[in-house]
């Protein structure tokens, strides 16, 4: 092979052994021959596809027209000038190791590849230069990597910085790390870690040094990171081994904790007022976790104690079902599916029953909350009994007056009722007896007849929980809260059966 490589040189260079072993283990990179009167001589493949053509020729027949047909710049895109060619440099007497540069074709803007060049000079049988070699690699793919790392480096907005690990000195920082700390770039790249500890604090520090030290990825962990103007910030900082140009890097990057500390503690002031409103309320209120044997208490108010005379210790961590706070075990659980179905429950009319015996007359509200993302429910209850049994005095004198109506109209009815309740606020606004039709008025009917729950079901063939669906419907739809005051409402209206009267005809004259 090395006869082969031999005979495609020109004639006329006698290179030593030595020098021409040096060229053929170049001849992996591109090569190219330059002679003392600045002719190019020869090239290898390699060189002519490092430049984008087939020939020797199209390289140009001298130096000079080499750089007429190829714009070279440095990596800052700064172009090189006459005389700074790495071939005039050569023919000049310089030798170097490495010039790293961008190539395009004359005219072109955006360079197409990236040549790292060393020099080489053969001599001849006497040591006096007969040929310079010019040696390129390319290496456009990694330069062009290192630029893509850089452009999305410097655009992330997650702070970051890197560290050369031969002399832990930062390499780089991004505008998200300077944005963090109010630093700018000069005070931290080129400086030392000892300088700028991005470590300091750290609730793991020792593991994070033995991993720096080692080149190892460091782990997440919570470290206080120093600020321009003296403070610190808490932060999360975890490492990442990389490598810039060929030497080993740590990249750091951080999570600004602040934004989390202020939200966290802008919450807790949240809970502290809220628990302190809850503890203070004079409405009964409690909150019950959800499970699938109903809502569990998990805290209560003192009203809430005192009304139903339990002890803290008594209902927490139990349901309703367990206490049998409800008087009508199938109206609980009728309240707690309106809960799950509708997220929300508003004056439900309940019997709830204390320790010390009797049953209140309740009206229990609630609406379905998330508390460390679990489903939780907040229950308020008013306590409406006194209210019950001054509407039941009224609705007794009323049905005593009421016995015998024939000789009242149905214009003075409404107006006694307009007058007996002006602008009460169990009067719906435009609720009317028209509206209620179909089996809901059949069930109206019945409940002024006097018929419970059980007993509507029987007659009409429905099942109790239909029945309650339809009362607590007409409960809504007139905004009374008892049966008594359901049929006062009917009767305010000359509905007192399960058919509307007939208007009597006016006689004649």
């Amino acid at each position: 092979m090395q006869d082969a490589e031999e005979a495609q040189f020109p004639t006329r260079h006698q290179a030593d052994h030595r020098q021409l072993q040096q060229l053929v283990t170049a001849l992996t990179e591109g090569v190219i021959l330059v002679n003392p009167d600045e002719t190019i001589a020869w090239a290898n493949p390699r060189s002519l596809e490092m430049h984008g053509v087939a020939s020797v020729a199209a390289l140009g027949h001298t130096v000079s027209e080499y750089r007429a047909r190829f714009e070279l710049r440095y990596r800052n895109q700064h172009r090189l000038p006459a005389g700074a060619y790495p071939m005039e440099r050569i023919l000049a007497g310089e030798a170097f190791d490495e010039v790293v540069v961008q190539v395009a074709p004359a005219g072109e803007e955006e360079p197409r590849w990236t040549h790292r060049i060393r020099s080489l000079a053969l001599t001849d049988a006497e040591g006096k230069p007969d040929c310079l070699a010019v040696i390129l690699s390319d290496e456009t793919e990694r330069y062009d990597a290192e630029e893509r790392f850089e452009r999305t480096f410097n655009a992330n907005p997650a702070p970051a910085v890197i560290l050369r690990l031969g002399d832990f000195r930062y390499v780089k920082v991004n505008a998200g790390f300077l944005e963090l700390t109010g630093l700018g770039r000069e005070e931290v790249v080129g400086r030392s870690l000892y300088e700028r500890d991005v470590l300091e604090g750290a609730d793991r520090r020792d593991l994070a040094i033995e991993r720096l030290g080692e080149g190892r990825t460091i782990p997440q962990m919570e470290a206080s990171l120093r600020l321009a103007d003296g403070g610190s910030k808490l932060v999360i900082v975890a490492g990442q081994p990389i490598e810039i140009g060929e030497a080993p890097c740590m990249l750091f990057t951080f999570a600004d904790l602040e934004p989390r500390r202020r939200a966290e503690a802008l919450l807790r002031q949240s809970e502290e007022r809220f628990a302190k409103a809850f503890r203070l309320s004079p409405v009964p209120m409690a909150v019950a976790e959800a499970g699938a044997a109903g809502p569990r208490f998990v805290l209560v108010n003192d009203a809430f104690r005192q009304v139903l005379g339990h002890a803290e210790a008594e209902i927490l961590g139990r349901t309703a079902a367990e206490h049998r706070l409800w008087e009508d075990q199938g109206a609980r659980r009728d309240f707690e599916r309106l809960l799950a179905e509708t997220g929300h429950v508003r004056n439900f009319a309940a019997r709830l029953c204390p320790k010390e015996g009797g049953a209140l007359d309740c009206l229990v509200s609630a609406e379905a909350v998330d508390i460390q993302d679990r489903p939780h429910a907040l229950l308020a209850i008013r306590d409406v009994t006194e209210q019950r049994r001054t509407e039941a005095d009224i609705v007794a004198a009323l049905e005593a007056v009421m016995r015998d109506t024939s000789w009242f109209s149905h214009t003075v009815l409404e107006a006694l009722a307009r007058l007996r309740r002006p602008g009460r606020p169990g009067e719906k606004p435009g609720a009317a007896l028209a509206d209620i039709t179909g089996r809901r008025r059949e069930v109206l009917g019945l409940v002024c007849d006097g018929l419970d729950n059980r007993e509507i079901a029987r007659q009409l063939g429905l099942s109790l929980a239909t029945v309650r669906n339809h009362v607590n419907a007409l409960y809504a739809h007139t905004d009374v809260h008892s049966r008594a005051a359901l049929v006062v409402w009917a009767r305010e209206r000359g509905f007192t059966g399960t058919s509307p009267p007939v208007p009597r005809r006016k006689s004649a004259g």
